[in-house]
């Protein structure tokens, strides 16, 4: 395992020779919230067993395994975990073989609904989800997200979700912003008139690259998911994604020429608009870190640092920002991003004290600690966060009036992994918003 240097609140003793030498932080020091791990004490589970499933290996097995491991040293229980990166193949074989784990930890909450559209999920309490809504920031959202029709078709509250993603970020370097006097906008009209102003200035404001291989196309995906976010009510996006309102909408026509305006304008995209399709999206932050700057701006999701430059220092040497809402559409802070969410796949006593785990600040404030880890629960002490930048991102998360799902994630495969990624791509090459909607639109009728 890769060994990170903990830093801030976090930086405390390591249990190594003592009693608890399975728990990599000592009970009752630091900032965590030793209260939730007294509280587990009441509970005696001793000689049980629970198993968990899900889609974490190497470095994230062993931050999930330490976070289990207070769990396990709370209330005597074993805690067996196993992760697959052919996760989503084998919770199908297992379920349906009738050998399941006690708990499944899924990175699509699709897969989640399939699920239990037949019969193969536990349902939690109406409790857990009103716990949700109390406890998570935009909590109906994440109710959402883990409701599902049951076998009967009736809606049922199946999961919690443990560990998010964030996207809806836009990447920028400090010294650039400040050599030119630019401050970070607070609404999408200021990011627009900032773009402008940067023409008038004789820069280029955007990096954008939509090359990813055979998934090329997909993070315009993001960028129309983003903008319609924030151009119409969440409930145009869940219909959008359900396909109860056609893809060829207006309203999704016109997420997507929002997009445009950014992607297709050569004035606004480092190399023009040509470039935009065939450069990596990996390559395409690049041109920030440049002397002088080919790029001002780069929207991309929490994972994109992995792709800077070697040594850049997060606070310094590049920053973000939240990828502002119209002050003018009073549709409040919407966030976009992922997330994985547990569920039980076999009902025990151990499975339902694990899920009420999950609930415990601590559960998620060991994984914060260690980095790689966000997360909407709002009882959690952001001092415990591995870095500034990670405890950033948890405020935005926060700060969230509502929370949706990577659509094209939610999307049938041929649509969210195959003809929005192209159609995208020819719509960056000079295709209609409305002929690019309609081919698609057609698709998922076909498929329908």
């Amino acid at each position: 395992m890769k060994h990170k240097l903990l830093t801030g609140a976090a930086v405390i003793a390591l249990t190594a020779g003592t009693a608890q030498a399975d728990l990599l932080f000592t009970p009752g020091e630091g900032d965590f919230n030793w209260e939730s791990f007294e509280a587990l004490k009441s509970m005696d589970l001793s000689g049980e067993t629970v198993t968990v499933f899900g889609p974490w290996l190497g470095e994230e097995k062993d931050r999930f395994e330490s976070a289990a491991a207070y769990f396990e040293e709370a209330t005597g229980i074993d805690v067996q975990y196993s992760g697959s990166d052919s996760f989503e193949q084998q919770i199908l074989i297992d379920t349906e073989a009738g050998s399941p784990p006690n708990i499944a930890i899924f990175p699509q909450p699709g897969l989640a609904a399939n699920l239990a559209a037949k019969g193969l999920l536990s349902p939690l309490e109406s409790t857990d989800a009103d716990w949700v809504r109390e406890n998570y920031a935009a909590g109906q959202s994440w109710v959402d997200l883990a409701t599902y029709p049951d076998k009967d078709g009736n809606d049922q509250f199946y999961g919690l979700f443990y560990r998010a993603d964030l996207k809806s970020l836009v990447w920028y370097v400090p010294e650039n912003f400040e050599d030119a006097g630019y401050e970070i906008p607070q609404s999408m009209e200021e990011l627009k008139a900032l773009s402008e102003q940067i023409v008038a200035d004789g820069g280029t404001p955007w990096c954008i690259g939509l090359g990813s291989g055979a998934a090329t196309g997909w993070p315009a995906t993001d960028w129309v998911e983003d903008m319609l976010l924030r151009t119409s009510p969440p409930s145009v996006y869940d219909q959008w994604v359900a396909n109860e309102i056609p893809f060829n909408d207006p309203a999704i026509i016109a997420a997507i020429e929002e997009f445009g305006a950014f992607a297709r304008n050569d004035a606004y995209v480092a190399g023009g608009a040509g470039t935009v399709a065939s450069t990596d999206f990996r390559d395409s932050p690049k041109g920030l870190f440049e002397s002088p700057p080919q790029c001002y701006l780069h929207r991309q999701a929490s994972f994109i640092p992995a792709f800077f430059p070697e040594g850049t220092v997060m606070g310094e040497d590049a920053d973000f920002f939240y990828f502002p809402a119209y002050a003018s559409k009073d549709l409040g802070k919407p966030v976009l991003g992922a997330g994985t969410v547990a569920t039980i796949t076999q009902d025990s006593k151990g499975a339902r004290a694990f899920m009420d785990y999950i609930k415990s600040p601590l559960a998620h404030e060991i994984w914060m600690a260690q980095g790689g880890f966000l997360t909407p629960h709002n009882g959690v002490n952001p001092a415990v966060y591995e870095s500034d930048a990670q405890r950033k991102m948890g405020e935005i998360l926060l700060g969230a009036d509502t929370f949706r799902f990577d659509g094209s994630d939610l999307m049938p495969g041929a649509i969210g992994a195959g003809v929005f990624w192209t159609g995208m791509v020819d719509y960056t090459g000079g295709k209609s918003a409305e002929d690019v909607a309609a081919d698609i639109q057609n698709t998922w009728d076909g498929i329908k």
